[in-house]
């Protein structure tokens, strides 16, 4: 579950369900990116299935990237990159939290607009059984996924930089 939240800059949210197999692929990439040394004012958050506990760390960021699993008509362990606006326009996902993190970001709007939200998706199949462990094909999205977000933090860092020269 969630911690007080340190009013971080960016927040890296990773969503899912470890005990549904593929549906914890956003749990672990976020577990990897927490073993990794990453720019200040950045934090990793473990979000689980999500609920309104994650509201205060997601209102309390700037920014936030947001990993989870997506039922789509991709082939699975397909990684795509989505700068959603409004809840109707995230990708399904499992029943566990596709109420409660779409609550969410319906709550955002109506207390003002969220913060800048991306969405890097990951293509799953709905599990037949419970299950620990990823399937080949999405475990292999897991490091393309680490790459990604720290491409975009690396570029917000960067735009944060060139911004702050530009002010000076």
């Amino acid at each position: 579950m969630p911690s007080a939240s340190s009013g971080a800059d960016t927040l890296v949210l990773g969503i899912g369900n470890v005990l549904m197999g593929d549906e914890g692929v956003g749990v672990e990439a976020v577990r990897r990116l927490q073993e990794l040394s990453l720019p200040p004012g950045v934090e990793c958050l473990d979000g689980g299935t999500g609920s309104f506990v994650l509201l205060g760390p997601m209102r309390e960021a700037g920014r936030i990237l947001l990993i989870d699993a997506a039922i789509d008509q991709t082939p699975p362990g397909t990684v795509r990159r989505l700068t959603p606006r409004f809840s109707s326009d995230y990708p399904r996902s499992l029943t566990a939290h596709d109420i409660g993190l779409k609550d969410l970001l319906d709550a955002f709007h109506l207390m003002g607009g969220p913060p800048d939200v991306v969405l890097f998706a990951i293509s799953v199949r709905p599990p037949a059984d419970p299950r620990l462990g990823l399937s080949p094909p999405v475990a292999a999205a897991v490091p393309v996924v680490v790459r990604s977000v720290l491409e975009e933090l690396q570029l917000a860092c960067h735009g944060a930089a060139r911004g702050s020269l530009r002010s000076a």
